[in-house]
C-alpha cells in the first residue's frame, strides 16, 4: 500500500481512532518510551535551577524582579505542580545571597541543558526511525540548537512577563454594562490561562518541528503540541489533586520530597512530549487503504 494523502489519513483517523491509539501505544512501548522519558527528565531536573537562576539574573535587568518571580511561579506550577515555590525559593536564596553568576554556574546550565536536549534528540531519532533515508543533521546544528531554544524561552518569558503586567492592570478595571459594574478580573484570569496553554502548545510544536531530523509538517506539529498540552493539563490537575489529598510523599521522602515530585512531574511531561512525537510518527506512516472493487 502506498503512503496515504492527508485527506486519507484524516479519514482513517476519524474512522478508526481506537486502532490508531493502540498502534501509537504499541510503538511507544516498543521504542522504550518510558525509559527515554526518564533520561530526558533526569537531565532536565539537573539543569532547571541553574537555568532559572540565569534567566532571572538576566531578565531582572529588564523587568521588575518581583513581577518576574510572580510569572515564573504561575507557569512553573504548570511544570512542577505543588513544588514551584520550593524551586523558586532556592533561586531567590541564591540571588539574594549575592553569590553572583559565575562561569561554573553558566557551565553547569550549558552542560546539563545540552545533555537534556541531546537525550531528547536521540529519543526523537528512535521514534522517527522511519525517516532514516533523510540526510543526517550536521553536528554543529545539534550542538547549537539547545542554546537557541533556551534563548527563545528567555525571550518568551520576557514577553509573558510584560503581558502579565498588562493583564494585571486590566484586572483592576471594570466596565459598566446595563447600569451594573463588571470587574475585568475574571476575564484577565481566563486570558492568562489561555496564554499559558497557547505558549505550552507553541513550545511543544516548536520542539516537534526542530528536534527530529527531517521535515515535520507545521499542522502535524501543532496538532501534536496541542494534544500533548491538553493531556498534560488533565494530568497536571489530577496530580495536584492527588498530592493535595491522597499522597504521603512528604512522609516517605522527607527532605527529598521536592526533588522526587519535580522529577516525577518532569518524567510525566517528558512522556507526554515523546508520546505526542509518536502520534506524529504513526500518522506520517499511515498507508492508503486498498481500493474497493
Amino acid at each position: 500500500m502506498s503512503e496515504a494523502s492527508e485527506h486519507d489519513k484524516a479519514v482513517q483517523l476519524v474512522l478508526h481512532p481506537l486502532s490508531f491509539a493502540l498502534r501509537v501505544l504499541k510503538s511507544f512501548m516498543a521504542n522504550q518510551g518510558l525509559l527515554l522519558a526518564g533520561a530526558v527528565a533526569y537531565y532536565a531536573l539537573l539543569s532547571i535551577v541553574p537555568l532559572l537562576i540565569l534567566t532571572v539574573f538576566v531578565l531582572s535587568h529588564l523587568v521588575d524582579q518581583a513581577e518576574l518571580f510572580a510569572v515564573l511561579g504561575r507557569y512553573l506550577e504548570w511544570l512542577v505542580p505543588s513544588q514551584s515555590q520550593a524551586v523558586l525559593a532556592d533561586v531567590e536564596t541564591f540571588l539574594h545571597n549575592g553569590l553572583g553568576v559565575g562561569a561554573l554556574l553558566v557551565g553547569t546550565m550549558l552542560f546539563f541543558s545540552s545533555l537534556a536536549f541531546s537525550g531528547l534528540e536521540k529519543a526523537m531519532c528512535i521514534i522517527f526511525s522511519h525517516r532514516t533515508r533523510t540526510k543526517s543533521r550536521h553536528f554543529l546544528v545539534s550542538a547549537v540548537l539547545p542554546y537557541c531554544f533556551v534563548l527563545l524561552l528567555g525571550v518568551t518569558l520576557l514577553v509573558v512577563t510584560l503581558a502579565s503586567a498588562l493583564l494585571q492592570a486590566m484586572a483592576q478595571e471594570s466596565i459598566v454594562f446595563f447600569g451594573h459594574p463588571w470587574s475585568l478580573g475574571r476575564i484577565s484570569g481566563g486570558l492568562f490561562y489561555g496564554l499559558g496553554v497557547l505558549i505550552e502548545t507553541l513550545v511543544l510544536a516548536g520542539l516537534y518541528l526542530v528536534i527530529p531530523v527531517g521535515r515535520t509538517r507545521l499542522n502535524h506539529a501543532l496538532i501534536g503540541g496541542f494534544s500533548a498540552a491538553v493531556l498534560w493539563e488533565i494530568l497536571r490537575h489530577l496530580l495536584v489533586w492527588y498530592l493535595s489529598h491522597l499522597s504521603k510523599v512528604s512522609v516517605v521522602y522527607g527532605s527529598l520530597t521536592t526533588a522526587v515530585v519535580v522529577l516525577f512531574s518532569m518524567e510525566l511531561a517528558a512522556t507526554l512530549l515523546l508520546l505526542g512525537a509518536q502520534v506524529i510518527a504513526e500518522y506520517e506512516q499511515l498507508k492508503s487503504l486498498p481500493a474497493a472493487h
